[in-house]
């Protein structure tokens, strides 16, 4: 078996390597399409390519249009789970949502009625609107800023919400998303539909960058004193059998790490003991995953030999 290639190594030896790369993924940025469920997504630049590496143990390369902002959407999945593991256990947890994987849609409504209103995992849209009741706070603005809070206890990362994002989420009430929610209230998953969809909003339009992204991430990839071993554990299994939906299975088999994806374009991808990678590029394909960010993480984890297996 080739000896795994260490993620600072990388970060240290290959930034040419890395640029190379990116030149040659440039013909896919702009293919697939731009959300249009969200106005303000759709009117990003689809031409946009950023790459962030973290390693642990050396400082991050980042290299394209590091400085471009964007939501978290579904990214911020991995670390609402992270935080209710942490502050309430996994018991709690894994009575409100399971851990098996889906064949289905992100907002699949047939899976959760087919799951009866318990969601067959945390990194769908009714598992995260679930979760989000865990979260303290009389409202979503309340719950939100706990979790920045936390969040950045632990990182060092300051997010904050995308004002303007946030006023295109609420302009077309996604249906789908209410449903669910109805869906889970009737299951008894959720107080309020109204609470728990605003909470849910709001944490998805929490702005980063590929270099906050991949440094947030290090909360997953490596020991923390103040993170559990078993919630990272538990989280990047996760990750692994459920980061991108119905091709989460086809992606173990190609790259082999903890991968999220999210709408708006960004990847993040764990290399556990050794650090991240973080992408973005928002044009996505058919099953929600950016593009020209698939290719370009593929081929860093099959060049460098970074897969689990």
């Amino acid at each position: 078996m080739t000896e795994q290639f260490p993620l600072g190594q990388l970060a240290q030896a290959a930034p040419a390597q890395l640029v190379q790369w990116m030149a040659e993924v440039q013909p896919l940025v702009g293919l697939g399409h731009l959300p249009q469920y969200v106005p303000e997504l759709a009117q990003v630049n689809p031409e946009t390519l950023a790459l962030a590496v973290q390693p642990a143990q050396a400082k991050l390369i980042g290299l394209g249009d590091v400085s471009c902002r964007f939501s978290l959407m579904s990214l911020m999945k991995p670390f609402l789970l992270l935080f209710v593991l942490e502050e309430q256990g996994a018991d709690i947890v894994f009575d409100r949502v399971g851990m098996l994987p889906s064949d289905q849609s992100f907002h699949s409504l047939k899976q959760l009625a087919a799951d009866r209103g318990h969601p067959r995992n945390p990194m769908l849209n009714s598992g995260a609107l679930s979760l989000v009741e865990l979260l303290p706070g009389r409202n979503g603005t309340e719950r939100c800023r706990v979790f920045c809070q936390w969040l950045q206890q632990k990182s060092g990362i300051a997010l904050t919400v995308d004002q303007t994002m946030l006023a295109s989420v609420r302009e077309l009430p996604n249906d789908t998303n209410r449903a669910l929610a109805q869906m889970l209230k009737n299951a008894g998953s959720i107080s309020s539909m109204a609470k728990a969809l605003d909470t849910y909003n709001q944490i998805c339009c929490l702005a980063v960058t590929v270099s906050a992204l991949a440094q947030l991430g290090l909360l997953l990839a490596v020991r923390q004193d103040c993170i559990q071993r078993r919630s990272q554990r538990i989280v990047n299994a996760l990750m692994l059998t459920s980061g991108v939906y119905e091709v989460s299975g086809e992606w173990a088999l190609r790259m082999g790490l903890p991968i999220k994806s999210g709408v708006s374009g960004g990847i993040l991808a764990i290399v556990p003991g050794e650090g991240t990678i973080a992408l973005y590029s928002p044009a996505i394909d058919d099953a929600g995953n950016s593009v020209a960010g698939a290719c370009l993480l593929e081929k860093i984890i099959q060049n460098f030999d970074l897969s689990l297996f």
